[in-house]
């Protein structure tokens, strides 16, 4: 798996991590046949959340990389959703200190929580607050474990629903990866009408399986350059994108590695000065034609610049004038149909980053599937103090 040798994955402790990561095509197969079985009944729950008021505000929402689902699911669910439906995202970690900011009492509001154990303490009050402040509350847990408290906590209300991941979704390692791409996709196909069909949800699955089959080799050209500090820049939801990007590095590089990201048109107001001949910028292009335009541009200002730095681009297929400028270039799209959009993109070019972070994690001599033996991160939160709300 990604050029490791069995005995090699159990050496460094990345059994989970490297599992994870590369069975996520066969989890979305999984996650696919579970959702088309159970479609007609999760579209008629919101359906009549829909039709029953004037306006519905739904709000995503998670922590960490739970959060990043929501920032890269809100600017493609506002492209194919209904009028009178607002798509907001925002973190658990945001609301619950500061909830009337967020929370609004006469406005009906459907709160979609994603969560891996579904037990982070964040989560289970944001939902509490929404209870207690939100006139007419609803909830969609989207979530990888049957036995966690949000799934627990809503069985038998009429008001709520449950979308339950594969069981191998259930990351063990402390990084979430295949959790991720499970949450985005079923959340995607729940939210967005005729747009991933059985057909674009299994063209996606075969471009994640030749990609994961061929990704070793480009990962290991990367690791050959020895960076320090590695950039994710993308723009649209691909900009979203690579925060959850960055954030793969920075934990299973046990905060070794600099992360960052930002948009492609944002990097010049001043995240720009991070570089320098020990660093690297992953840029996620879009396949948009207009959007396109501002990627190659920034392509080429990097491209041309002297800091000794080098890049590489993640585009759909080949493209002649990217080769010319990245240092390495990774192709996603193997087949003659194009992916269509963005999000399809998206969960592709996750893939690399989480398997970049676990190969340097190795390299750096960090354990992957617990890169911070010393406790400072775990994979359940600990140590959040939750206060009472006054009424």
């Amino acid at each position: 798996m990604f050029n490791l040798t069995p005995e090699q994955i159990i050496d460094n402790n990345a059994e989970h991590t490297t599992r994870e990561i590369h069975h996520q095509p066969v989890v979305w197969q999984e996650l696919m046949k579970d959702f088309l079985e159970q479609q007609a009944t999760y579209k008629e729950f919101l359906a009549s959340i829909y039709n029953k008021h004037d306006h519905v505000r739904i709000i995503l929402t998670g922590a960490g990389t739970s959060a990043f689902v929501g920032d890269t699911l809100v600017p493609e669910l506002y492209r194919h959703n209904r009028k009178n439906v607002q798509f907001e995202s925002i973190p658990t970690t945001d609301i619950v200190s500061n909830p009337t900011a967020y929370l609004y009492k006469d406005t009906p509001t459907i709160l979609v929580s994603f969560a891996r154990s579904g037990n982070s303490p964040e989560s289970v009050a944001t939902v509490s607050l929404g209870q207690q402040i939100v006139k007419d509350f609803y909830q969609v847990v989207i979530t990888c474990n049957k036995d966690g408290q949000l799934a627990k906590n809503i069985q038998g209300d009429a008001n709520c629903m449950t979308l339950l991941m594969p069981e191998k979704s259930n990351d063990q390692s402390l990084a979430m990866t295949s959790s991720f791409t499970s949450m985005i996709i079923a959340a995607y196909a729940l939210f967005t009408e005729e747009v991933f069909t059985p057909a674009v949800a299994q063209q996606v699955i075969d471009c994640a399986q030749t990609l994961i089959d061929k990704l070793g080799d480009s990962v290991d050209a990367v690791l050959g350059f020895e960076f320090e500090r590695i950039v994710y820049l993308g723009s649209g939801p691909l900009a979203q994108l690579s925060h959850e990007a960055a954030l793969k590095m920075l934990e299973l590089s046990g905060g070794q590695v600099v992360a960052i990201h930002e948009s492609s048109l944002g990097f010049r107001h001043g995240p720009k000065s991070i570089l320098n001949d020990k660093s690297v910028v992953a840029l996620f292009m879009s396949q948009n034609p207009y959007t396109r335009k501002y990627d190659l541009d920034i392509l080429r200002e990097l491209a041309a610049a002297k800091s000794g730095m080098k890049i590489v681009a993640l585009t759909e297929k080949k493209d002649e004038e990217v080769e010319k400028l990245a240092d390495w270039v990774v192709t996603v799209n193997a087949g003659t149909e194009t992916l269509g959009n963005d999000f399809n993109l998206a969960v592709l070019y996750v893939i690399f980053a989480q398997a970049l972070a676990l190969k340097k994690s190795i390299k750096l001599g960090i354990t992957p599937d617990n890169p911070s033996p010393d406790g400072a991160i775990s994979r359940v939160v600990k140590g959040v103090t939750i206060y009472d709300y006054p009424n």
